[in-house]
């Protein structure tokens, strides 16, 4: 996945400005690919250029509000059905994992039972998010939950391999 995707894929539910994308980014996507607001802005200004967005409306101090353009649509669509997913191959955590043997027992154990933790806290915190959205039936809305419920099944998975993990360890 890319910036650019997740930016069409967000202008295709409704026009928005930089600012109002930024928030719902907040709210939707910063989970499953986070993004600062200077990255942001950056690639808005690529789609533009490349006539995948427009700018529909421009407001005081230089906002703009942008809207997916035909060709825009047609490069999302063709993302999501032409190319496939790729595989997300680095993992600072197993990395860790792996060489956790040149560790003392007590260390090793105590990175699992921070990982536990570290599971806990961005459960709970899917959980936050869940309830402060305002939830529709929209597409984005409907899909959205569905992403959710994957970051709260991830870390609940994670949570318990970490508890396994440390049990092997003795």
């Amino acid at each position: 996945m890319s910036l650019r995707h997740a930016l069409l894929g967000l202008l295709s539910e409704r026009p928005a400005s930089g600012y109002d994308l930024l928030k719902r980014f907040e709210t939707s996507l910063a989970n499953v690919w986070p993004a600062t607001q200077s990255q942001m802005y950056g690639e808005l200004a690529k789609l533009a250029a490349a006539g995948l967005i427009s700018v529909s409306a421009q407001g005081p101090r230089g906002r703009k509000e942008y809207t997916l353009t035909d060709d825009g649509l047609a490069e999302l669509r063709h993302w999501l059905t032409q190319t496939r997913p790729q595989r997300n191959t680095r993992s600072d955590i197993l990395l860790r994992v792996f060489f956790l043997g040149v560790l003392p027992t007590e260390q090793a154990s105590a990175y699992l039972t921070g990982l536990m933790e570290l599971s806990d806290q961005e459960y709970e915190d899917l959980r936050t998010l869940e309830q402060s959205i305002d939830w529709g039936e929209d597409q984005l809305s409907v899909h959205g939950r569905i992403a959710l419920e994957y970051g709260l099944r991830f870390n609940a998975m994670r949570r318990e391999w970490a508890r396994w993990a440390a049990a092997q360890l003795g």
